[in-house]
């Protein structure tokens, strides 16, 4: 019986010790099929990400930014280039403690509390993990004790990188602009346009002015090299280089020498010049005074600059040419003498009584003429002559407001001109739709009569009376004005020239813009308000003058600049073409604060003319008296 007991426990245990091996042996072929699956997964499913990760490991790509384009004057003046330096470059996301790396570095190189303030700033505006500069314009001892250094100091590095320069300073830098870091807006923007990928590698950007409206052609094409990496992450070799494309070189219309004399006579005045050439809308001149250095931004402005630009109360940031907004004054008179021969409203011979004001029909408020006792009898021509401001509350009030509003839009009152640069303000034309628009009231005759004068709603800019007057010089052709001539190839050399365009055709006649232009010139003969601007000149110039209320004063109050406060006395303005009898050259020119176009706005155009007509260099600008104050009107 206990032989037998032994050999059934022996067929039991014998089975048991089969089926587990039959389950482990299952097991074993699970795990097996497993990871054959995984294997063929890996191997076969997913080789091509696997292998594109073993190679991003094995390979980097590193972007190689392209040189930024040049930007030329019409006469090949170079107003905005590129040169090479050595920069002191962190990258944070590789450094432990920040703090102690700039300590570190600051044993080799001169680091002052600026760069460390400036530092802070950028990584406040930009990502962790890009490379940010400390120390820009290393020398090359300062190079050589960093990179000696360099094996105990972990995301540091050494880069040679081009930098931006304007040669011209403040000559021009509202029209140049600048650059600036790339910010999380600009980013934004450019991940949005699709642009991104080309701005890899790239730390800066047009910001203002020709640099940022010609931003697409400047910068260029982002080039690339696939370098192959050992396990420290250390280039071992190259394998690819796809060289970067220089951005194109721009041919500005200006001539940089009009426009340091322009600047030049501006003195201490506030204010801007525009000068187009009438044929071709090409901007000679483009002056915002007072300017400002855009050196200054290039690497990222500090604070003590920015603060005395932003808080200064002569505005140099506003770019006054292209966003100051300002009522036309009196300037706006030959537009619309015009409107009046176009509307059959007046005829050149037409006259008044001028007893020195206006009055609406059933009122007693007395829209006043500069001239207290009037200027007489007055027709058309002695209205531009004389600056007659009874001649055109009369004339406006004629026409009614919308008439005036239709015509003087197609000289481009009210409207963007489409420069070619960005931020460019509209102005202001009223109309009763307008006025509607933008606000509850209704239209009062009284706003007619003072627009016919250049005053109440209308605002234009500098460049809009440029554009305007340009119109005036070549026959009522409104041309569309530009900055940039022509764009060279950097690659090929090649020229490619920007044509001028048409905005439109005023309706005007050759009979109607003779009898205009034949008042203007008289305007700078000894009997109108500008004599000044033509004495002496061996040329025609034809011009008007003007002057634009900042504030208002009472009814029977005399207007003296002399017990005023500076920002309250009135604006100078002064339009121009010239020669009259084949114009080359348009201007409009606004002193803020200035008094009198004649005697304040005139001489700085006239130096603008006898420089570009007759190449003739200023030796002593005509005295400017400070208060405004002349016995002419404007």
């Amino acid at each position: 019986m206990r032989e037998q007991a032994e050999i059934k426990h022996y067929h039991t245990e014998a089975h048991d010790f089969r089926r587990r091996i039959m389950i482990a042996a299952g097991f074993v072929v699970v795990l097996f099929l497993t990871l054959l699956a995984r294997f063929f997964y890996v191997q076969v499913l997913e080789h091509d990400r696997y292998f594109a990760l073993a190679e991003s490991n094995r390979i980097s790509i590193v972007p190689t930014p392209p040189n930024r384009g040049i930007i030329f004057d019409r006469n090949g003046v170079v107003m905005a280039h590129n040169y090479s330096a050595y920069t002191l470059e962190l990258t944070p996301s590789k450094i432990k403690n920040l703090n102690d790396t700039i300590d570190a570095l600051a044993q080799l190189v001169e680091i002052t509390p600026a760069n460390r303030k400036h530092f802070a700033k950028i990584m406040a505006e930009s990502r962790n993990f890009e490379t940010l500069p400390l120390r820009t314009r290393l020398t090359d001892e300062e190079v050589a004790r960093v990179a000696a250094n360099r094996y105990r100091l972990p995301g540091v590095e050494v880069k040679a990188r081009l930098f931006r320069q304007y040669p011209q300073n403040a000559s021009a830098s509202h029209l140049i602009g600048y650059i600036g870091r790339i910010n999380d807006a600009d980013l934004v923007k450019l991940q949005n346009d699709g642009r991104y990928d080309n701005y890899r590698g790239t730390d800066h950007i047009g910001k203002v002015g020709v640099e940022q409206s010609f931003e697409n052609v400047l910068h260029g094409t982002t080039g690339a090299e696939q370098v192959e990496t050992d396990a420290g992450g250390h280039a071992v070799r190259t394998l690819s280089h796809t060289n970067p494309i220089s951005g194109d070189n721009l041919v500005l219309t200006i001539d940089s020498k009009l426009q340091s004399i322009v600047e030049h006579a501006f003195g201490n005045y506030r204010g801007a010049l525009v000068a187009l050439d009438p044929k071709t809308g090409g901007v000679l001149a483009f002056v915002s005074n007072p300017g400002f250095d855009p050196n200054l931004f290039v690497d990222g402005i500090d604070s003590t600059n920015w603060n005395a630009l932003n808080t200064s109360a002569d505005r140099p940031l506003l770019n006054r040419a292209l966003r100051g907004a300002y009522p036309e004054g009196s300037t706006i008179k030959p537009f619309m003498a015009l409107a009046g021969l176009h509307y059959d409203v007046r005829t050149p011979n037409d006259t008044i009584a001028d007893p020195g004001y206006f009055m609406l029909p059933n009122s007693s408020h007395r829209y006043r003429d500069w001239k207290p006792n009037g200027h007489g009898s007055v027709n058309m021509h002695l209205s531009i002559v004389q600056s007659c401001d009874t001649y055109y509350y009369r004339l406006a009030n004629d026409l009614g407001i919308d008439r005036m509003h239709d015509f003087l839009s197609q000289f481009g009152f009210g409207k963007k001109t489409g420069i070619d640069m960005d931020g460019e303000l509209a102005g202001v034309l009223p109309s009763r739709a307008w006025k509607a628009k933008h606000s509850k009231q209704p239209w009062y005759p009284g706003e007619t009569v003072i627009a016919g004068i250049g005053q109440g709603y209308n605002l234009a800019t500098p460049l809009q009376l440029a554009v305007a007057t340009a119109a005036l010089a070549n026959g009522g052709l409104v041309l569309k004005p530009q900055l940039v001539e022509a764009i060279i190839d950097s690659g090929t050399g090649q020229r490619r020239t920007i044509a001028p365009q048409i905005v439109t055709q005023a309706s005007i006649t050759p009979a109607q813009l003779k009898v205009i232009t034949d008042a203007m010139i008289d305007v700078t003969r000894p009997s109108g308000t500008a004599s000044v601007a033509s004495a002496g000149a061996p040329y025609l110039i034809a011009a008007k003058t003007g002057t634009a209320q900042v504030v208002g004063i009472r009814q029977n109050e005399k207007y003296n600049a002399g017990k005023m406060l500076a920002t309250h006395r009135d604006h100078a303005l002064f339009i121009a073409f010239a020669p009259a009898d084949a114009p080359k050259i348009a201007i409009a020119v606004l002193i803020e604060n200035g008094g009198h176009g004649g005697t304040v706005a005139a001489p700085i155009a006239r130096a603008a003319m006898d420089y570009y007509l007759l190449k003739k260099l200023p030796k002593d600008m005509p005295a400017i008296n400070p208060t405004g104050d002349n016995v002419n009107a404007d």
